[in-house]
């Protein structure tokens, strides 16, 4: 039998442009679910990078790692703002 590696896999990398992330976000609030939802917008800072996004929402870098930790409960403000910084708007439709 043959030794098989396996890697792991690390969604950021292909968090590359405003549509897949767009559809990415999508399907997360889809589901309804804020831990998740927290932990996609970690992903997609961590693709971005993070100063980045620190630097295009006027928040401090330690801030936006404790804001996407599962169980935090962010202002509303907060999760726009980082959502305005990645080039994306959040949208309802009937």
């Amino acid at each position: 039998m043959s030794n098989v590696e396996l890697t792991n896999f690390d969604i950021a990398q292909y968090l590359d442009n405003k549509e897949v992330i767009a559809e990415y976000l999508s399907q997360i609030l889809a589901d309804g679910d804020m831990d998740e939802l927290l932990e996609a917008l970690g992903n997609i800072a961590k693709a971005k990078g993070m100063s980045q996004i620190a630097s295009e929402t006027g928040l401090g870098r330690e801030s936006l790692y404790k804001t996407f930790h599962k169980g935090t409960k962010p202002k509303f403000d907060t999760i726009m703002k980082v959502i305005s910084s990645l080039g994306v708007k959040v949208q309802v439709t009937a």
